[in-house]
């Protein structure tokens, strides 16, 4: 998957700043974006590009809330083709499948796991440490989605529940005034939720014509992120996504557009193979499991394909150099 930002979120954060008082040529400064007008700015923006535009509003503006008032400005405009999308929808159903299938167009290196459950529809974050600033990039989404689903169905005070993986900030107010009262801090990982029975809810603009325009141009928007990215890294993404699944290299390539003989050639080319690839995701999660979940080790060692948990601990110490006991025992000595 291409590591890149859409433009509108680098401009409206732009403006944010600019509005804030800030110098554009200070704001710009350290990154690519300094030597381009803001009319040549494409359709997306390198991630480390807008990584460093974050920072250097952070630092020049002194707003901990910056995350909140971005988030707050995303709107469907924002979320270009797939904003639209949304809007096409018959329902509040039909937008989430559609935000779980190509939530990549607005974050590609964003991990979400969507869970729906008789009572609420969860959404959850478990790679709280990507690429931007933990506090800043998870209220940007949580204030997004409030503003997205606001603009959907004209319902400012739509029950969503927000849960974040950090003490209650200083700047509590903004984030009642911006999200609500359902706010939760010291959660075990970044989690937004609602009521199941609201999936129901019908949307004014529904236009099924539409939709299926929209979601063609969706998929092909995402094929061209997919396509820029090396096969390493769309291997380790489609892993990621397919968390607990861990298919054969056959199936991945068959998922990838290529013959086994020609995905192989296409990794060796890379000097890496499948195994290490699996390997990668698999101590990634079981490092999550193990930090974030309280299941026994054998049902982790289940979880990730094996059926002897000596097995699962021997490969665990060979992927990280450590055992999943002394993680377990960290991460227990490091909670509150």
């Amino acid at each position: 998957m291409s590591s890149s930002t859409p433009a509108p979120y680098v401009l409206i954060l732009i403006d944010l700043a600019v509005e804030a008082g800030v110098d554009q040529d200070e704001l710009l400064r350290g990154c690519s974006l300094a030597g381009v007008g803001m009319q040549e700015i494409g359709a997306r923006v390198r991630d480390d590009d807008f990584r460093t535009l974050v920072d250097n509003t952070l630092r020049l503006t002194g707003d901990p809330a910056l995350g909140l008032r971005l988030g707050k400005r995303l709107n469907l405009s924002a979320h270009a083709v797939l904003g639209q999308a949304f809007m096409t929808c018959r329902n509040l159903a039909e937008v989430i499948q559609l935000f779980e299938r190509y939530y990549h167009l607005l974050a590609p290196d964003l991990v979400l796991e969507f869970h729906y459950g008789s009572d609420r529809l969860s959404i959850s974050s478990p790679n709280t440490e990507a690429y931007l600033p933990l506090t800043f990039g998870l209220e940007c989404i949580a204030a997004a989605m409030r503003n997205t689903l606001s603009g959907l169905l004209g319902d400012k005070q739509f029950p969503l529940r927000f849960e974040f993986p950090y003490p209650k900030p200083e700047y509590l107010a903004v984030y009642q005034e911006i999200l609500g009262n359902d706010l939760h801090f010291d959660c075990d990982r970044a989690t937004w939720s609602f009521p199941s029975e609201l999936l129901n809810t019908e949307l004014p603009s529904s236009n099924p014509a539409l939709r299926q325009l929209y979601e063609a141009e969706c998929a092909r928007l995402l094929a061209d992120l997919s396509d820029s990215a090396n096969i390493p890294e769309q291997t380790l993404s489609l892993l990621r996504k397919l968390e607990g699944q861990y298919p054969k290299m056959p199936q991945v390539a068959a998922m990838l557009n290529m013959s086994p003989r020609t995905y192989r050639r296409r990794l060796m080319d890379e000097g890496l193979g499948f195994q290490e690839l699996l390997d990668q995701v698999r101590a990634e999660h079981a490092t999550r499991y193990l930090r974030e979940r309280r299941l026994p080790i054998a049902s982790i060692a289940y979880q990730l394909g094996f059926n002897d948990p000596s097995n699962f601990r021997r490969a665990y110490r060979r992927w990280t150099g450590n055992t999943p006991g002394a993680v377990r025992s960290a991460a227990l000595q490091e909670s509150p």
